[in-house]
């Protein structure tokens, strides 16, 4: 029984992560609205070391279009300027000698669709991750039945994992549907 409780753990936990890193990948999917997690796939060659942006400047928003980063070290704005153009995110920042601007374009109608499939690629890979996981635990449930645990309760333990699995597919699916939504808003 204590071993069936421990995959059941086990599984949860791990589904639990898969609808986490959906919610990461997300964040990286822009709909339209600055945000600092753009520039999140950003690194600047800081003294030899390839270093997250946040790291060597301030990244804000002063309005729903714009987004500005302000340097620790002024001498790091051209560095950070070409960090941007090399990410390859379409933006065009725009050095002003202080800080650099970069105005967010409206997304198109195309690049919106092009954005939706890529969430829905990446919730149909956190219901693979999740459905992994399923699998892994009924291979485990099936061993301790060989192990003599009575077939009853590694039964139950595999409905029980079903319906882990069915409640986590159906959060994977509201979220989807919640950013297709914010993706597909004018």
């Amino acid at each position: 029984m204590e071993d069936i409780e421990f995959i059941l753990d086990s599984t949860k936990e791990s589904m639990a992560g898969s609808i986490a890193h959906l919610e990461k990948e997300f964040l990286n999917i822009r709909a339209g609205k600055a945000t600092p997690q753009m520039l999140g796939s950003v690194f600047v060659d800081y003294y030899g070391s390839q270093t997250p942006l946040s790291q060597v400047a301030n990244v804000s928003i002063p309005d729903a279009r714009t987004i500005t980063i302000q340097p620790y070290e002024k001498s790091m704005l051209q560095t950070i300027e070409k960090a941007i153009m090399i990410a390859n995110l379409g933006f065009n920042p725009m050095n002003n000698g202080e800080n650099i601007i970069i105005s967010v374009p409206p997304l198109t109608e195309e690049r919106r669709r092009d954005l939706v499939k890529q969430a829905k690629g990446e919730a149909e890979d956190a219901k693979i991750s999740i459905r992994n996981a399923r699998k892994d635990a009924n291979t485990d449930i099936k061993k301790l039945e060989k192990d003599g645990t009575s077939e009853d309760l590694c039964k139950k333990a595999e409905d029980d994992i079903q319906k882990l699995t069915d409640s986590f597919i159906r959060k994977v699916d509201e979220h989807l549907a919640t950013k297709e939504a914010e993706i597909m808003k004018v």
